[in-house]
């Protein structure tokens, strides 16, 4: 899928400055990549400071090491990412994670973490960037979500959770922003094959047994492509998309129907 990128405009998204989260790898390197590819000046915000660099320097834009969980440390990050680019004209809250395991197996400390980084980091980077946008009355977002967020996922309950509270947010940040002329929407991964799938397979034994169901619920019957999943995202953020807010695209082989 490494040529979808040259079949769209390479100006679709000249003179914008976008940010995605978790951008060093997997969904979130494709989108910075596709982002970039269409024109965008795009800020690579990773907890993988090296990883992010590598990806900013291919693509032009600029890298900063960020931890979505730490509130501080987002509203820093992104001071320095306006005080660089002068403005966030898009933003994908695309950093996420998940550990494998049944939920009687988790602790408290397991729920609190992946809230935080899956969930309260959302919250927090929208929270950084809504003022600006809203008084430039234009901006897009786009939440990376998960198709778990609308139909469970075994051995994921904590995962599903924090995900279907991004889909709530989504709407409710569309409501509350639309006045502004600011959207927000989202996208619903299935099975994509990035490290995260690549290492449920890695584990063996439970791990295994969720990735290959969850591509088996597929009606294509076969994982997607973190670029498949890029094309959407720039699609909800673009232009192209200036009449959608608040709504959820499904990219995830036919898995929730």
């Amino acid at each position: 899928m490494s040529n979808i990128v040259n079949k769209v405009s390479t100006t679709r998204f000249a003179n914008t400055t976008a940010v995605v989260t978790g951008g060093a790898s997997g969904i979130g390197a494709a989108t910075v990549r596709r982002l970039a590819g269409e024109g965008a000046t795009v800020a690579v915000a990773d907890l993988d400071e090296a990883a992010a660099k590598q990806v900013a320097d291919e693509v032009g834009g600029i890298a900063i090491l960020l931890d979505v969980a730490d509130l501080d440390a987002v509203r820093e990050a992104f001071a320095i990412i306006e005080g660089e680019l002068g403005r966030v004209d898009v933003l994908v809250n695309n950093a996420g994670g998940d550990r494998t395991a049944f939920f009687v197996d988790t602790s408290p400390a397991d729920w609190d973490h992946w809230i935080a980084v899956n969930l309260r980091g959302t919250l927090a980077c929208t929270h950084a960037v809504l003022p600006g946008m809203q008084a430039r009355s234009s901006g897009s977002i786009v939440n990376v979500a998960s198709e778990a967020g609308r139909a469970g996922l075994a051995a994921g309950a904590t995962y599903s959770a924090s995900k279907a509270g991004v889909l709530g947010f989504t709407k409710a940040i569309a409501r509350e922003a639309a006045r502004y002329g600011v959207r927000c929407n989202a996208v619903a991964p299935g099975p994509i094959d990035t490290p995260m799938l690549q290492g449920l397979q890695n584990q063996g034994g439970l791990g295994a047994k969720v990735r290959d169901a969850m591509v088996a619920g597929t009606m294509l019957r076969r994982a997607g492509t973190a670029d498949e999943v890029a094309a959407g995202i720039a699609f909800l953020a673009s232009r192209d998309a200036s009449y959608i807010t608040g709504h959820t695209l499904s990219i995830s082989g036919g898995s929730y129907v």
